[in-house]
């Protein structure tokens, strides 16, 4: 790094992560301002390059439903995206996820949200259980819809997600009008890839409705995991060590059926 950039600040970018959680043993539901004042106080840990939430519990009146978190970079995307979505999902509700307008949030996409379960003719014709016919769909989606990203499609869960310090995502969200029994939070962008646009690259990477985590990994091995398991299906398309690790977090748990200790292992 040159003098000039290391007294302006720029590149100087911090190698801690700022990450917190709160869960509730006894299922209480909680307000979203908590997890925000939480990683509030990691302020100098992250970079101001992303910040996310992954909240558990917060659609009680959908909780049977796979709620879809939707970026799209325009209506071009938005309309190829629902037509995908219709001709696959019965689709319950949907509308734009509230948001607020504030400074430190700038040039963000659309951001839509759908309740849907699949059609039962379209699943009867994959030949797939609900779970993995959701994963396929959601990976189509995000690699064949130029401008169009799920970045969440969990049941009763959601992602929350931007370019920018994570109580400044918290408060673009509005996460305070939420209620959950688990939240995680985290600040800082991936650590060695690009990622990718839409706001689509800061942690936490949870994209498929099976996945009861929210990732948020660092390994050294990222091209010969993503090579390993996009023989199973997969579709990488973030170019970060945390989206290869919830793929293969996905197939070890959800595919094969281990245990999760037998999957860390």
């Amino acid at each position: 790094m040159s003098d000039a950039a290391r007294r302006s600040g720029r590149g100087a970018h911090p190698s801690g992560c700022a990450v917190s959680a709160i869960f509730s043993k006894s299922g209480e539901r909680r307000s979203g301002e908590d997890i925000i004042k939480s990683i509030a106080l990691m302020h100098d840990r992250s970079n101001g390059l992303g910040g996310g939430f992954a909240a558990y519990g917060i659609y009680p009146e959908y909780k049977n439903l796979y709620a879809l978190h939707v970026f799209y970079e325009g209506k071009g995307p938005k309309d190829v995206c629902e037509a995908f979505i219709n001709e696959h999902f019965d689709v319950v509700n949907l509308s734009k996820i509230p948001t607020r307008k504030t400074p430190a949030i700038k040039d963000e996409p659309l951001i839509w949200r759908y309740f849907v379960e699949p059609l039962h003719t379209k699943l009867a014709e994959s030949q797939l259980d609900e779970d993995t016919f959701v994963s396929r769909c959601v990976i189509r989606v995000n690699s064949q819809i130029e401008g169009a990203y799920i970045f969440s499609s969990g049941k009763d869960m959601g992602v929350f997600k931007a370019v920018g310090y994570p109580e400044d995502v918290g408060e673009f969200y509005r996460l305070e009008d939420y209620k959950g029994y688990c939240w995680t939070a985290h600040g800082r962008y991936p650590h060695q890839h690009p990622g990718r646009g839409l706001g689509a690259g800061p942690h936490p990477f949870c994209p498929f409705q099976t996945a009861p985590w929210s990732d948020n990994g660092e390994i050294s091995s990222y091209d010969a995991n993503r090579r390993a398991i996009e023989m199973y299906g997969y579709e990488c398309d973030l170019l970060t060590d945390t989206e290869v690790i919830t793929y293969i977090i996905d197939f070890l748990v959800r595919r094969r059926g281990l245990t999760y200790e037998e999957a860390a292992s």
